[in-house]
């Protein structure tokens, strides 16, 4: 009897992140409804909400350790339409439609996102990291749907209003798309606790980030994330122009205490590639977790969770 509700239990508790993942295909079809009905601004707070949903189901299974290949590829596949093809839906209906090949744009827009998701699942898919390959693609479906709602305010109004935004949301959309599958790094959500400094204020800053995502969100997501996307761009010019590379695996989350206690890997490029037998690098470093069993490769290649 107990093993079968155990059983039950682990099959529940498996199926949780999958239900936030399906919640972001929810709210990104109900995003591409509603913009095909004029409800721009309800299609642009509902791609919002598949981007919180997008946030917990990652989460939900690192911190439940039930995170599984099947879930990596499930939440690709919806990211690519919540945040590929419904914001490029909106920008379509709001800017590209009265042109006759401006749909173009939309096209390039949703390539990058979805080559963007195919490297991610190559790269970085279940491991731990500090950073994201690229922009991710929320972010580039919630700058784009989060235009909408910030033309409704007054800042926009008075003082934006008079420029050519066919224009430049159609160049914002193209240079988007070329950060998603471009090779600069973008931090992801930082952690905050209260044992050092640096995660007193980090707290304290998220806690503010969310005070005004509640209060002013037409004036806080469009910009916000415009900032954020300039602060990947502008750390790798710096980082490029003083020729300051890292002496570490910025993907990864070399930093213990991950909640999935993921383990460090390396991208071995060759056993990707169909029809390829796998050549060991004799020049290659290995490295392990600390307190790994064994000194063998499958040691730092283990199978990690999401």
């Amino acid at each position: 009897m107990s093993t079968r509700l155990n059983t039950r239990l682990q099959r529940g508790v498996i199926i949780i992140p999958n239900a936030f993942t399906l919640g972001n295909l929810f709210f990104g079809v109900w995003a591409i409804v509603s913009a095909s009905r004029g409800a721009f601004e309800l299609a642009a707070w509902l791609i919002i909400m598949a981007g919180v949903a997008d946030m917990m189901d990652g989460r939900v299974a690192r911190v439940t350790k039930t995170g599984s290949k099947f879930g990596e590829e499930l939440d690709s596949l919806v990211d690519a339409i919540s945040f590929g093809v419904a914001p490029a839906f909106i920008m379509y209906h709001l800017f590209l439609a009265r042109e006759h090949w401006a749909w173009v744009a939309a096209w390039f827009y949703i390539t990058g996102a979805v080559v963007r998701l195919a490297r991610f699942n190559v790269e970085q898919a279940g491991h731990a990291k500090v950073a994201f390959h690229g922009l991710p693609s929320p972010a580039a479906g919630m700058t784009l749907a989060s235009f909408y709602p910030f033309t409704q305010t007054d800042l926009f109004r008075n003082n934006l209003q008079g420029l050519p935004w066919p224009q430049i949301t159609t160049a914002l959309m193209v240079v988007i798309s070329i950060l998603m599958m471009s090779h600069v790094l973008y931090p992801v959500v930082p952690k905050f606790g209260v044992r050092s400094v640096k995660g007193i204020l980090t707290g304290l800053v998220m806690l503010a980030c969310l005070a005004a995502a509640f209060t002013i969100p037409r004036l806080f997501f469009f910009p916000a994330l415009v900032v954020y996307i300039a602060y990947g761009v502008l750390k790798a010019l710096v980082l490029g122009f003083f020729d300051r590379l890292p002496e570490e695996d910025l993907l990864l989350d070399v930093e213990g205490g991950d909640e999935a206690g993921a383990e460090l890997r390396y991208i071995d490029y060759d056993e990707l590639t169909p029809g390829r037998r796998r050549r060991r690098n004799p020049f290659r470093r290995r490295r392990r977790r600390r307190g790994a069993a064994g000194p063998t490769d499958g040691a730092t290649r283990g199978e990690d969770e999401e």
